[in-house]
């Protein structure tokens, strides 16, 4: 862990400590408490919501996908996000983990890293679209100007713009192409260099995948798409066993403007701190009080949290299996 990446940990924690006792320790416990048992019904949108992206990942394994059993491809992404939680990043730090646990099961990695990049892009162009919902439902409901809608709007399109550019980089070799930047940058990275061909057989996969699998595409954005929509059931969910008032357009607002947050938070390790912070003056917004911003950011920590502890059971509990590795399958030596 790097120096900066230690103090914005730090500084993140801070926040959150601070925001608690701003709140007040009984002020928080008291809202809680409201939730007892009913916590469990607000986990079930969390399950629904990896399934789901667990089968956006299926649809971009193309005929790899019937060598992985769909319980075995569930348990490793959830140990690939875990990775991703914990790790100072950018949320990135599980992707190549999946590929190479998706070689165990006769995937080759070349074929297993392209399903992670095409999988993380389609992921991301359906939260953009996700969010751009969000922001104009969310601004309605609060009935901001047109200034500030369009000013959210175009932020976001610049984002959706970049990810698009992204995916016809993709399209024409990524890889093999930042290869050649660094060498026109006049680096010469021998490790790279020596894995030219992986490179570039890593970038026709991807490519043929965006060529020659539109459905696979299509079936993949659309149950990432469903899986970040069902975040709206866990808002609804947590704010009506909190007893506020809330329907179903207030629910899909607050999720996707949630996710808006985190995403802005991302430099901070887990967004700690700073996704309560976010969360909490986002409820505010919305007419909600402190108390029920902090508890409902806390829950959403807490959810997080045991998302993580199961991940790293899984990730302990596939590293103890058995498997006979693909002669192809094997990570580069």
């Amino acid at each position: 862990m790097t120096r900066i990446t230690a103090a914005l940990l730090v500084v993140g924690a801070a926040i959150l400590v601070w925001l608690i006792l701003h709140i007040g320790l009984a002020t928080l416990t008291g809202q809680l408490q409201k939730l007892g048992l009913n916590v469990l019904w607000v986990l079930l949108p969390s399950v629904a919501m990896y399934v789901l992206e667990a089968l956006g990942w299926r649809a971009t394994l193309g005929r790899h996908a019937p060598k992985v059993p769909f319980d075995r491809l569930f348990l490793i992404r959830m140990a690939g996000e875990a990775v991703n939680f914990t790790t100072p990043a950018a949320y990135l730090g599980g992707e190549p983990m999946k590929a190479y646990l998706l070689s165990r099961y006769q995937v080759p990695l070349v074929e297993g890293l392209a399903s992670v990049v095409t999988a993380k892009t389609i992921m991301t162009l359906a939260e953009i679209l996700f969010i751009l919902l969000g922001i104009g439902l969310g601004l309605t409901l609060l009935n901001r100007s047109s200034e500030v809608i369009g000013a959210a709007f175009v932020g976001l399109s610049m984002l959706a713009f970049g990810v698009g550019l992204f995916l016809a980089v993709q399209r024409r070799g990524l890889f093999v192409g930042l290869l050649r930047l660094i060498e026109r940058l006049g680096l010469r990275i021998e490790w790279l260099k020596r894995r030219e061909d992986q490179l570039r057989a890593l970038d026709e996969a991807i490519s043929r995948f965006y060529t020659e699998d539109k459905r696979g595409f299509a079936w993949a954005f659309l149950f990432f798409f469903s899986g970040w929509a069902v975040e709206s059931g866990e808002v609804y969910l947590i704010l009506y066993f909190l007893g506020q008032p809330i329907d179903a357009f207030t629910a899909f607002a607050l999720a996707a403007l949630a996710v808006f947050v985190k995403g802005g938070t991302a430099f901070i390790p887990a967004s700690i701190g700073g996704q309560e912070a976010g969360t909490l003056l986002l409820l505010v917004a919305f007419g909600y009080d402190e108390g029920v911003g902090i508890a409902f950011a806390i829950v959403r920590r807490l959810r997080e949290i045991f998302w993580i502890a199961l991940g790293l059971l899984a990730l302990a509990l596939e590293n103890r299996r058995v498997y006979q590795p693909h002669p192809y399958g094997r990570p580069p030596g």
